[in-house]
């Protein structure tokens, strides 16, 4: 192919019967060993980027749901959602308006927790348990903490995830979602 001289708007052009040739010359060929080894390779790759776009979802959703814990949980620090009293479902809706639009309130979970010291502070992963129509089942708790007090939160979001091709699984729940967790813990300002 050759290449012509810059044309209008600087853009180069491509001369039409060197690329007709060569279209032509491929159209002919008969042996089907380009499509043997494309055939070979396009399912891998196919799965390949099919497994890279769920873990780049769930990357994304999961940082989002770290941004939100960090937003959310502000409110605690300061003192500002003792100081107006609110319960557990107010800051679960607190909590809802500062997720990103792709992500639903439904599948939050909450758990806030006053602790005597940063040893006792429980970070680990909580088993979910589902009902028969599939609803998580656990009782969370939410006992902010006072002026100078230590303060643990958990934000949890349940993510419907899809089994990819060859295998490929993120879920780490039984019912087939994955649990992303956000926690922070934090010793609450003298707010009094």
């Amino acid at each position: 192919m050759r290449l012509g001289a810059l044309g209008s708007g600087g853009m180069f052009k491509i001369q039409g019967r060197a690329f007709g040739r060569h279209w032509r010359r491929l159209a002919r060929d008969t042996s089907g060993a380009i499509l043997v080894e494309f055939a070979f390779v396009a399912g891998p790759l196919i799965a390949l980027l099919i497994a890279t776009l769920q873990v780049s979802l769930v990357f994304f959703a999961q940082q989002n749901l770290e941004t939100t814990t960090e937003k959310a949980t502000r409110q605690l620090l300061t003192g500002q959602a003792q100081g107006a009293g609110m319960t557990q479902s107010q800051f679960k809706t607190a909590v809802c308006s500062k997720l990103a639009a792709f992500m639903k309130c439904a599948n939050v979970l909450v758990d806030v927790q006053k602790v005597a010291d940063f040893d006792s502070a429980n970070t680990s992963v909580p088993t979910i348990t589902y009902d028969s129509n599939g609803n998580v089942t656990n009782g969370w708790t939410y006992t902010p903490g006072g002026a100078g007090q230590i303060t643990v939160v958990r934000i949890m979001y349940v993510w419907d995830v899809s089994k990819g091709p060859l295998g490929f699984d993120l879920s780490t729940l039984s019912n087939g979602d994955r649990l992303l967790i956000s926690t922070a813990v934090f010793k609450t300002e003298p707010y009094q």
